[in-house]
């Protein structure tokens, strides 16, 4: 309920405020108020249209996608109030000066409908941000009727000190307001960034960074106080993971630096310029850093196998490159298949051998009237060797060995093949047990080297955005103060 009072009073006086100025200038102006109203109402209707129909569209989602239209609210939200924030802060003490001006450049171009049109954009616009950031709040509170009645209660009161600032019977400092508004704002919208990065999961875009941190349940136990404000409030769980810790302090720290930095100390021209490159050369050497010095693991199953008294080893070139599913794990298998001689085994058979060989049935093709035997017998074993690799190294390997007879003679017009019972010696595979140990430790390397990429890949591209972005500041920073410099020549030559 908190953080919704304060979202509905900061953005709903943001509101009044240019409502006031504008009406107040329109009424010493002596133009009429209605077309600003007839503006303000058509605004604050497209908000709540705005807000209802993301709440309608994000509940008839299934359950993946709406996680993902949480975290899109989400960032939108963190993007909106970081905006209204560093604006405020910079335009805050000369608000009413800035908004006059503006009316009265709008004044001379038309008529008091472009003052209508300028407090439908301006309404509009805070509108807009107040739907989405407090869709998101309501998203991540405890309470939804909590909630909402403290986004009522916080817009009345806006409501009110607008009407009480348009009458002129209250008088207080906008920019410390704003000041101390925003330092909360910034806070609920730094469990915003947490909250999206848990939902980001949860729709199964991130799944990297999951690696729990701390336990907060000794600090805010359920159904308490403490938990209501630090997870209904702030939007902090008891649980938070490592990217979501990472992305509230890389949120929390530098927006709140720039809330809270004396306007008197910060810089500007040069030094800005200088600063801005300095941090985004920072960033880029971080990132080198970070991108250079962390390691992935790696294991590789070993190359050579001993598999019932076999040596199995994994050959440098396979015969096949169509990756197979092998105990969950997509490797390239190598199959061989190999035909010999079978040397021990008698060349001549009589009918009741066959029998014996047979399991005491007949074998198939042969009847025992016609065919009395005996029999020349060519015996040959057929072996397919499968071989699964992974990395290079073996990841399971088995071989089915067949050993038929080719018959000929006794009575028969034609050759018969017969594969004895007793003859099916030769095949193996490798153990369960060898199989479960390599694939736990493929996948165990596998599972720290994707939380490592979170270090070694993300975090190094996050960090070079960021120095982009500096860089791209004071780029489009210069062409500003060189077309200064000539102006404030000439004044200087006139003066």
């Amino acid at each position: 309920m908190l953080a919704t009072l304060v979202i509905g009073l900061r953005e709903g006086l943001e509101a009044s405020l240019i409502v006031g100025i504008i009406a107040a200038f329109l009424r010493r102006t002596g133009k009429p108020l209605r077309p600003m109203w007839i503006g303000v109402g058509i605004a604050v209707a497209l908000s709540i249209a705005v807000g209802v129909t993301l709440q309608l569209v994000s509940a008839s989602l299934p359950q993946a996608q709406q996680e993902g239209m949480e975290t899109v609210i989400g960032i939108v939200a963190v993007a909106a109030v970081t905006g209204m924030i560093g604006w405020m802060s910079l335009h805050a003490r000369n608000m009413r000066a800035e908004l006059e001006q503006h009316a009265a450049a709008a004044l001379r171009d038309g008529t008091a409908w472009a003052l209508a049109g300028m407090a439908f954009l301006a309404v509009l616009k805070e509108g807009f941000e107040t739907s989405v950031f407090l869709l998101a709040a309501f998203e991540s509170s405890t309470s939804f009727v909590g909630a909402g009645a403290g986004a009522v209660i916080g817009i009345a009161i806006a409501v009110g000190i607008g009407i009480g600032i348009f009458r002129g019977g209250v008088r207080f400092s906008l920019a410390r307001f704003f000041q101390i508004t925003g330092i909360f704002l910034v806070l609920v919208a730094a469990g915003l960034v947490l909250t999206a990065l848990r939902t980001a999961h949860e729709a199964g875009w991130i799944q990297i960074g999951q690696q729990a941190t701390v336990n907060l349940s000794w600090l805010a136990p359920t159904g308490s106080v403490q938990a209501a404000l630090l997870t209904g409030v702030l939007g902090i769980p008891a649980d938070p993971r490592l990217i979501e810790v990472l992305g509230w302090f890389a949120y929390l720290v530098p927006t709140m630096l720039f809330l809270l930095w004396p306007p008197s100390r910060r810089p500007a021209g040069r030094a800005l310029a200088t600063m801005r490159l300095a941090i985004a050369g920072a960033l880029v050497l971080a990132a080198a850093v970070l991108a250079i010095t962390v390691t992935l693991p790696s294991y590789e199953p070993p190359a050579t196998a001993t598999i019932a008294g076999t040596a199995v080893r994994a050959p440098a070139s396979l015969r096949t490159s169509t990756p197979t599913i092998r105990e969950g794990i997509a490797s390239r298998v190598v199959t061989t298949r190999t035909s010999a001689p079978t040397p021990g085994r008698p060349s001549t058979l009589t009918l009741e051998q066959l029998i014996a060989l047979g399991g005491g049935r007949v074998p198939i093709g042969i009847n025992a009237s016609q065919n009395p035997g005996p029999f020349h017998a060519d015996w040959a074993t057929t072996s397919t060797t499968s071989v699964w690799i992974y990395h290079g190294g073996i990841l399971d390997a088995q071989r089915a060995s067949t050993t038929i007879a080719t018959l000929t003679g006794g009575g028969l017009t034609a050759t018969r093949t017969i594969s004895p019972d007793s003859a099916q010696g030769g095949s193996w595979r490798m153990s369960a047990v060898d199989r479960t140990a390599i694939v736990a430790r493929i996948n165990d390397s596998r599972a720290s080297g994707s939380e490592l990429l979170l270090w070694k890949l993300w975090l190094p591209i996050a960090l070079l955005l960021a120095a982009l972005v500096l860089v791209f500041c004071v780029l489009r920073s210069r062409p500003r103060a060189s077309a200064r410099r000539p102006q404030e020549s000439v004044k200087e030559t006139y003066a």
